[in-house]
C-alpha cells in the first residue's frame, strides 16, 4: 500500500466546502478593499477558491488581531492553545469580528 499524501488541504472535503450558488467565484471587491488597522480584531474563514496567503486549515475560525501589514497580506496575531501564533494571511480569508462579539486577546 502506498501512504496518504499529508498536504496542506489534507482532511478538508467538508471544513473548507463553499455553497453552491457561491463555487468558482471570486470573493466580491467589497471584501478585498477593506482596509485593516492594527488592533483590529478579526474572524480567520478561509475562502478555498483563492490560494495564495491561505493559513492552514486548523486556524478556520479562529480569531485574531491585526498586529501589521506585510506586502498585500496582514500579520494576525492567533491563540492556538496557550501559544501564540503569527499568521500572514490575505484579506480574502479575513472577516472583521464585531466589537460585541469578541475581546482582544
Amino acid at each position: 500500500m502506498v501512504r496518504a499524501p499529508r498536504g496542506l488541504r489534507h482532511r478538508t472535503r467538508k471544513l473548507l466546502k463553499k455553497n453552491v450558488r457561491e463555487k468558482g467565484s471570486v470573493p466580491p471587491l467589497s471584501l478585498l478593499l477593506v482596509e485593516y488597522k492594527e488592533g483590529d480584531v478579526v474572524h480567520i474563514k478561509i475562502n478555498p477558491s483563492v490560494h495564495e496567503g491561505m493559513p492552514h486549515r486548523r486556524y478556520h475560525g479562529r480569531t485574531g488581531v491585526v498586529i501589521g501589514r506585510r506586502g498585500l497580506s496582514y500579520i494576525v496575531k492567533v491563540m492556538a492553545g496557550d501559544k501564540e501564533k503569527i499568521l500572514f494571511v490575505r484579506p480574502e480569508h479575513l472577516r472583521l469580528a464585531s466589537s460585541s462579539q469578541v475581546k482582544p486577546i
